[in-house]
């Protein structure tokens, strides 16, 4: 049996013990499988994509590219649609732009098959290098702002005011009320390092939604029908792409954003649990960690398989240190939340009956998960800072993902240009930052 483990998952019986890297699996989908609660709900806001079949499809794209991290890259990693790329799917491309949600999927399609391209010809190596790390940062903490001000309105914590733009809603009933009940409580289980805690807060809101009534309805806030059941078709939203506007410019911002997020989103998680599990040395250069290409891979390939199952960026997931931290080392691991996610398939009623105001706070605690990159921007440089707060601050009020990225590479030349400082400006970027122009200039 061992030789069998040793040779599929890079198991080596004289390093790794398998029951430390089956309980590192399920360390892992505990730490995770709030996204098949917070996917579906983030969906939600796209009726024409059923909610059962957008929740197949997560678990199934979670399934899929785990599998191939576990058996290819043969690495402890886990993966599934990334909170911030389905909030910009949603949000930005299809509410914000406009476009349909077939648009959306096709660009997810391309940005993975482009993501394989760069993979194998080593291009991605020259572009990761060309994009500054101070807009690499920012952009992380900017999403988290956007995903934790996505949860509050939501849960009716921001609601709109035609004076102020925005204010604070009735946090005294209602959605509004359990939010701030689940906040605190999903808070203090993660202040309190409790395995599993976002899960946990979530199932917990969850549960006291019951005894909470929505003023408008005078119902319960959690609906529940049931535990367990078939998981529904994925029928609906299978390979549903169009093609029709696929040379347009926005497609090509859209699919570079998609790309952009995935591939800095990817190469932050895989250095930074390798460095933090002591696995790499903590100054290694990006293509330094061993077998990054096949991870890379991994990633590009369960991209382009989520696109076809129906929904946005499959990405590697930083909550895989949570796994690793328990001893987790190969792809054993990976392996294991693979079976973990496999089962969950089975618990939709459960994963659906979640309300928004139960997914709020997992998508605060995330946004604040997202904010330590900010201490590393040099601020006291106002030719890095003015960028990377351009940067954060629009991806929140402009309510998009894509304007974030796009301003902040443009100012980045350009703060750089009057300062005289074209030696830090690459071709790369001033391609982009002229291309980025013309799109507002003439789009």
């Amino acid at each position: 049996m061992k030789p069998f483990i040793e040779k599929l998952f890079g198991f080596d019986s004289k390093k790794h013990n398998v029951r430390t890297e089956v309980l590192a699996g399920i360390t892992t989908f505990l730490t995770m499988a709030y996204v098949l609660a917070v996917n579906p709900a983030i969906f939600s806001a796209l009726p024409e994509m059923p909610g059962g079949s957008v929740f197949t499809a997560t678990a199934l794209a979670a399934i899929i590219g785990t599998l191939v991290m576990a058996l290819y890259a043969k690495k402890p990693f886990a993966l599934a649609p990334g909170m911030g790329l389905n909030a910009f799917f949603v949000y930005t491309v299809c509410l914000g732009m406009g476009y349909s949600w077939q648009f959306a999927l096709t660009a997810v399609l391309i940005e993975g098959i482009i993501f394989i391209i760069l993979t194998v010809t080593k291009v991605r190596s020259w572009l990761l290098s060309a994009i500054p790390g101070t807009l690499q940062k920012a952009i992380g903490a900017g999403i988290g702002l956007f995903i934790a001000f996505i949860g509050m309105e939501n849960a009716g914590i921001i609601v709109n005011n035609d004076a102020t733009l925005v204010s604070l809603g009735k946090i005294t009933e209602g959605t509004a009320l359990l939010a701030m009940i689940g906040l605190f409580i999903t808070a203090g289980l993660v202040m309190a390092k409790i395995r599993g805690g976002i899960l946990w807060g979530i199932l917990i809101t969850t549960l006291i939604g019951l005894f909470i009534k929505n003023p408008a309805t005078g119902e319960p806030i959690t609906q529940l029908n049931g535990l367990v059941s078939v998981p529904q078709s994925i029928a609906p939203i299978f390979c549903k792409f169009e093609w029709s506007q696929v040379f347009s410019l926005d497609m090509l911002v859209i699919v570079f954003t998609f790309l952009f997020i995935d591939m800095f989103d990817t190469m932050g998680t895989i250095i930074g649990v390798h460095q933090g599990a002591g696995l790499a040395d903590p100054n290694a250069r990006r293509d330094d960690i061993p077998d990054m290409e096949k991870m890379f891979m991994a990633d590009s390939v369960a991209t382009v398989f989520g696109a076809c199952l129906g929904t946005s960026t499959t990405t590697t997931y930083v909550e895989s240190a949570s796994g690793v931290g328990e001893g987790g080392r190969t792809g054993l691991t990976a392996f294991s939340t693979a079976v973990c996610f496999a089962l969950a398939l089975f618990f939709s009623p459960l994963f659906l009956a979640i309300p928004g105001a139960a997914t709020a706070p997992a998508l605060i605690i995330v946004g604040v998960m997202m904010m330590p990159a900010i201490a590393r921007i040099h601020w006291d440089d106002y030719c890095k800072a003015i960028p990377a707060f351009l940067t954060i601050i629009l991806m929140p009020v402009a309510y998009s993902i894509s304007d974030g990225i796009l301003i902040g590479v443009i100012a980045y030349v350009a703060c750089h240009a009057v300062a005289g400082k074209f030696k830090e400006i690459s071709v790369t970027l001033w391609i982009l930052a002229v291309l980025f122009v013309c799109k507002y200039c003439f789009i």
